[in-house]
C-alpha cells in the first residue's frame, strides 16, 4: 500500500502522519490487491466553522475508488473518523465481493468459460430450447411453469422472439423488438 498525506492550510507534522499511516494502514489488511491512499489533512480558514480540520481520503482499488471525509475540532480525531467511515466501506465492498463469488454457477461450456472479446464477465452456462410459436397469454403460462424470471418465445402474430418477464414490483411485462 502506498499512502500520501498531503496538507492544505497546514503543515503535516511527523506525528500526524505516522497517526495516519498507523490508522490508515489496518485499511491495506483488508484489502487483497495492492491499493494506493490518497489523504488530504485541511484547516478550514472561516471561523465560523467549529469543525475547522478536515480529513479526506480517497482509496484506489481494483474495484471501486472510495472516498470519505470527516470534520471535527482536532485533526487526529478526523482522521480516526474518516478510517471508521472507510472500513465500513470497505466492509461492504468485501461482503459485495463474496456474494458475488459465492454465487451458483450452471456447468461451464466446455470445461472453460468464454469471456467477453472487451473483458467483461464470463458466460458460464449456455442452454439450448425450442423456441415455439405462442401468444403472450401462454408465454407467461409457461414462464409460471418453469419457474424462472424470464421466458423467451416467439411470437405467433409477428414471427418476432419475444420476451415475457415478472417484473419485481407484482405482474409481467412483456419485451417486443421494434
Amino acid at each position: 500500500m502506498r499512502l500520501q498525506v498531503k496538507g492544505k492550510n497546514l503543515e503535516v507534522s511527523e506525528s500526524m502522519r505516522t497517526h495516519a499511516e498507523e490508522k490508515l494502514g489496518k485499511l491495506s489488511r483488508q484489502l487483497a490487491e495492492p491499493t494506493r491512499i490518497e489523504l488530504e489533512l485541511a484547516v478550514e480558514r472561516n471561523p465560523s466553522i467549529a469543525e475547522s480540520h478536515v480529513a479526506e481520503a480517497t482509496i484506489w482499488t481494483k474495484g471501486p475508488t472510495l472516498r470519505a471525509r470527516e470534520a471535527s475540532g482536532d485533526m487526529r480525531v478526523s482522521i480516526d473518523q474518516v478510517t471508521e467511515k472507510l472500513e465500513r466501506q470497505v466492509k461492504r465492498y468485501r461482503e459485495k465481493r463474496r456474494r458475488h463469488a459465492a454465487r451458483p454457477v450452471g456447468r461451464e461450456v466446455q470445461g472453460t468459460p468464454d469471456t467477453a472479446e472487451d473483458g467483461g464477465p464470463p458466460i458460464v452456462k449456455s442452454k439450448q430450447f425450442p423456441v415455439k410459436p405462442m401468444n403472450a397469454e401462454e408465454a407467461v403460462l409457461q414462464l409460471e411453469l418453469v419457474g424462472h424470471d424470464f421466458f423467451v418465445f416467439r411470437n405467433a402474430e409477428s414471427s418476432d422472439v419475444n420476451v415475457v418477464y415478472r417484473r419485481r414490483r407484482g405482474g409481467y411485462g412483456l419485451i417486443e423488438p421494434s
